[in-house]
């Protein structure tokens, strides 16, 4: 595991879109005190959760985590956002060399072109072993180091792949784990984990991002690398589905 910019934090990009960023940078400038980390991804869940999270009253310190995934597309995204918005980011190298995922797997192909009933149902080849247990355990790490009273991430169990680690009660029993296994915890401090998105539908997410202002075109949501989304695999369509339902027009990651 390394960290994979200097210092520690995300490059400052994208000076554009001022619009956007004024509101969050009045509310990190107006004193905060609570720190959360944020498991940011840089796809559109993800960066809706963090946009909550600043909106909510937190100092967001983002986590984006490279854990060997096919492309690094999504990681550029995640750097983006965190740069532009000025917030402080760590980028960690965690690979999981015996895969295990058709995100991770060369050789295993990525569904395409599935229904939404076929996406809904059971658990997909792009499932990752384990990769949320992970990732939240380097997240409370990081939070207990800073004295963070949250985690947050940007999971849902709705319009979803059916990623078991991605639903209420795994959220729940880690939560009591952390308070179990850390100082915070036993000290009567524990982390919370906050899932602000977990049943809401897509189309409220983005409803949701649109009013905070979340910079949807600089999202990255494909299972595929590219200067462009594939639109046919599953993540890609259940974006689609939920800016169609949001009533909307589309916006592609780029």
């Amino acid at each position: 595991m390394s960290e994979k910019t200097e210092n520690g934090k995300c490059p400052p990009e994208a000076r554009s879109h001022q619009r956007r960023k004024a509101p969050l940078v009045e509310k990190m400038e107006s004193g905060k005190s609570k720190k959360a980390v944020v498991l940011f991804s840089g796809g559109l869940d993800s960066t809706t959760a963090l946009y909550w999270t600043a909106d909510q009253g937190y100092q967001p310190h983002c986590l984006v985590i490279d854990y060997g995934q096919k492309h690094r597309r999504e990681l550029q995204s995640a750097q983006r956002i965190a740069g532009y918005l000025r917030f402080p980011c760590r980028v960690i190298r965690c690979e999981l060399p015996w895969g295990g995922s058709a995100l991770l797997d060369k050789d295993t192909p990525i569904p395409k072109g599935r229904t939404y009933n076929e996406i809904g149902a059971g658990i997909p080849s792009t499932y990752v072993p384990a990769r949320n247990t992970l990732f939240l355990s380097f997240a409370l790490s990081w939070a207990e180091a800073i004295a963070a009273g949250a985690i947050v991430i940007g999971a849902n169990q709705l319009d979803w792949s059916g990623y078991p680690d991605c639903r209420e009660d795994f959220f729940n029993v880690f939560e009591k784990t952390m308070q179990a296994g850390t100082k915070a915890g036993v000290d009567g401090n524990p982390v919370r984990i906050l899932t602000p998105l977990l049943k809401m539908t897509k189309a409220e997410i983005i409803r949701l991002g649109s009013r905070l202002g979340v910079p949807f075109e600089w999202t990255w949501s494909c299972y595929q690398g590219g200067e462009t989304p594939c639109q046919e695999c599953d993540s890609c369509l259940l974006r689609a589905k939920g800016f169609q339902e949001a009533g909307t027009s589309y916006v592609a990651g780029h």
